[in-house]
């Protein structure tokens, strides 16, 4: 028994209807972090490989690396992992069973958002 208004219907939840909650947005930037940083660790395996294979390697990879494209991607790199980090640290109060009201939920990733900025900054100033 085929459904003949399946094509009619909106997915469910449908994007012009649905609003994007702070929960939902933090669990999504946890995904993306989680990727971005396999990206980073690929870039330092470049960079220690380049420095075992030779001086010229090396030289090609450090130039990238210490590049204004280089540094902006160490930066977010940085911002990547704190974050990552601090969502990793929620999901297991979560895994406790505290903090899972609305509230309180969305309370927590705000902080997350801007505690991950905060150290990001304090990383790159003072380190």
């Amino acid at each position: 028994m085929a459904d003949v208004n399946r094509g009619n219907r909106p997915l469910s939840p449908h994007i012009t209807i649905y609003r994007p909650q702070i929960t939902s947005i933090t669990s999504i930037l946890t995904r993306i972090t989680g990727n971005a940083m396999i990206v980073a660790a690929a870039l330092i395996v470049w960079w220690f490989a380049a420095a075992a294979a030779g001086p010229a390697s090396f030289a090609t990879a450090d130039g990238f690396l210490r590049s204004w494209f280089g540094d902006l991607v160490l930066f977010f790199s940085v911002l990547g992992l704190w974050y990552h980090t601090l969502a990793g640290i929620r999901h297991l109060i979560w895994d406790e069973v505290k903090l899972l009201e609305i509230d309180k939920a969305e309370l927590l990733g705000q902080i997350i958002l801007i505690v991950s900025v905060l150290l990001t900054i304090f990383t790159v100033v003072v380190l």
